[in-house]
């Protein structure tokens, strides 16, 4: 596989998702987004992997921290940055938010702002996938707060049964909002034992290393088109600013300053910058030429946002369903 990576190509998925995020958080104060936004700055690398490994026809389903999952699967960045400002531009019309975000061009199905509720459609989209005997794979992303609802084993236990192809990822970042994994599950069990447990294959994976990363991917989604199933990975991560909203929070007393640092050393990008520059893959120009292409396109989009409607207030319940 090492011949294969595209590593420019790799570091520049995770610079670009990055990149977006930034400006996100330095945009937010203007009070022009009006929507709660959760990023996920630090936590690239999961997402970036799993772009190399799937199909454009493959379907994704994400969380209320989906920025990320949107934009590796192809989704439009002028589109994302238009539905934050609430346009009609917007890939949800202007009607969702940050937390609503959907592509059907590129199998990007939406995100939802409630626990675990995206993953009984993305079960339920490899479902459709069987039907009509495609290949095709599902991605399910998903935190470690909804390994503790009722919904993750009904559809991972459905999915086993069913022999779906359904790709669980679970990127486990420590936190449920400012609640640990020490206060809200018991100490010595393991989320991947719980997926094991129920019948699933899976395996943990150090959700900061790209390669890796890349690697476990690889092979759960290889395995999956070749015998069918379900596959679940946990990626070890960390979410590096609050759990809503552009600002950093170690202040407030559910993270040590120590704890944030610890994981800021593991930092995907810059690990995955140096290990290139001591192999020769890269340069320190390639770095700054990725950075300026990017933050063109980031610039225009945000343009584009900024220039874009407001929906009519007459469109306001069209294309809403409950």
């Amino acid at each position: 596989m090492e011949e294969s990576i595209d590593k420019k190509k790799l570091l520049k998925t995770m610079m670009r998702i990055r990149a977006v995020e930034e400006k996100i958080a330095k945009e937010y104060s203007q009070q022009k987004m009006r929507c709660p936004t959760h990023l996920s700055i630090g936590q690239e690398a999961v997402p970036s992997a799993i772009s190399f490994c799937i199909n454009k026809n493959d379907f994704a389903v994400s969380t209320h921290r989906g920025h990320a999952h949107y934009l590796a699967k192809g989704g439009d960045l002028k589109a994302m940055i238009a539905e934050i400002y609430g346009k009609e531009t917007g890939c949800s019309k202007g009607k969702g938010g940050s937390m609503h975000l959907i592509d059907t061009n590129v199998g990007f199905m939406g995100t939802s702002a409630i626990v675990g509720n995206s993953i009984p459609v993305g079960v339920g989209l490899a479902l459709s996938c069987k039907l009509k005997k495609s290949d095709q794979i599902s991605v399910v992303y998903l935190g470690d707060g909804a390994v503790e609802e009722g919904v993750f084993y009904e559809s991972l236990n459905f999915a086993i049964l069913k022999n779906l192809r359904v790709l669980f990822v679970c990127e486990n970042n420590l936190y449920s909002v400012y609640s640990s994994l020490d206060v809200r599950q018991p100490k010595h069990r393991k989320i991947v034992s719980i997926a094991k447990g129920i019948g699933a294959k899976a395996e943990q994976c150090d959700g900061n290393n790209i390669e890796e990363c890349l690697k476990v991917c690889t092979y759960a989604i290889s395995t999956m088109r070749k015998e069918g199933g379900p596959f679940f990975i946990e990626f070890a991560t960390y979410r590096h600013r609050e759990h809503c909203g552009p600002n950093f929070d170690n202040d407030i007393g559910y993270r040590t300053l120590k704890e944030f640092e610890t994981w800021k050393l593991k930092d995907p990008i810059s690990n995955y910058q140096n290990r290139l520059l001591k192999e020769g893959s890269c340069s320190k120009k390639d770095f700054q030429y990725f950075a300026k292409e990017i933050d063109d396109e980031i610039e225009e989009a945000f343009e584009f946002a900024e220039n874009s409607n407001f929906p009519l207030k007459s469109e306001a319940f069209k294309g809403v369903y409950s």
